[in-house]
């Protein structure tokens, strides 16, 4: 009964494994709501929710690396990059781990609402972004295989 959306935010965390209550729920909003959408938006595991809504079938994205290869198996249809802070594919952008999801975040307000715009909520946050959507050290420290 939401009013209809723009942008849909999809945190990650522990409620993303398993089958805690509300989660079905959860990926039947993301699914029914995702045709309507200009961008949504995975922060974490986040993105576990949008491939078992079927969102990213066929679409590049990533995800936390330490559920990456539990993510992988999870979604097999979506093509998962290991290599990547955070990834964008039309208007699914997805991001790694939480910081990852500050920066895919910022990179979403560069993208709509311009940079000085981005490196002004960076500053009144105090963050120092990463601006290379393939940094990513903790693919190597996971021990993830490199990108096809």
């Amino acid at each position: 009964s939401a009013p209809p959306l723009d942008v849909l935010l999809i945190p990650g965390g522990y409620g993303t494994r398993g089958s805690p209550p509300g989660l079905e729920d959860a990926i039947a909003f993301i699914r029914a709501r995702f045709p309507e959408l200009k961008y949504m938006i995975t922060v974490c595991t986040g993105s576990r929710l949008a491939a078992r809504a079927g969102v990213l079938e066929g679409k590049q994205a990533t995800t936390n690396k330490r559920a990456w290869l539990d993510t992988r198996e999870m979604a097999p249809g979506v093509k998962w990059v290991a290599h990547a802070r955070w990834v964008v594919d039309g208007k699914c952008w997805t991001s790694a781990g939480v910081s990852a999801g500050i920066d895919v975040v910022l990179a979403w307000v560069e993208e709509v609402y311009g940079r000085e715009k981005a490196e002004e909520v960076a500053g009144v946050m105090e963050y120092e972004r990463h601006e290379d959507s393939r940094w990513d050290p903790f693919a190597v420290a996971n021990g993830l295989p490199e990108d096809e």
